[in-house]
């Protein structure tokens, strides 16, 4: 019987977490939402930010804003909720709150945002953008 447990644990813990299946998707959808409209809360972002970052309009954006919103999200739009879920995570790990909410609107000289808010650059670049975003906060903080 043992044995048995241990077979199907491995075959469990051998499957990575991704977005990819629509099952994992389902899941987990509820606690991203959950999660992006806190981070939209905590940096201030317009409708329409939020809507550009999450990549949908902002009529869909605003029939996902109340807490008792619920769908399914597609793979892109959990990957993007990934990315700034880790962005928001290393930005507090980095600054103080007030600035690490802060952060992502002043206009930064960096290479990565060209004069531009972080945040605009992001919705301007998309998901690759949001990404590399994400690894340079983690490589000032350390954390690469």
């Amino acid at each position: 019987m043992l044995e048995m447990f241990d077979r199907t644990q491995a075959k469990t813990a051998a499957r990575p977490q991704g977005f990819a299946t629509e099952a994992d998707r389902d899941r987990l959808s509820k606690t991203a939402l959950k999660a992006y409209r806190r981070i939209v809360a905590h940096w201030d972002l317009t409708s329409q930010q939020a809507a550009a970052l999450l990549g949908v309009s902002v009529s869909t954006w605003e029939r996902l804003k109340p807490e008792t919103a619920e769908k399914t999200l597609s793979q892109d739009q959990m990957t993007r909720i990934s990315a700034l879920t880790g962005l928001y995570k290393g930005l507090h790990l980095l600054f103080a709150d007030n600035m690490a909410d802060r952060w992502l609107s002043l206009e930064n000289t960096g290479p990565l945002f060209d004069r531009r808010s972080p945040i605009a650059a992001m919705i301007e670049g998309g998901i690759p953008h949001m990404l590399d975003v994400r690894r340079y906060v983690d490589a000032v903080r350390g954390g690469l």
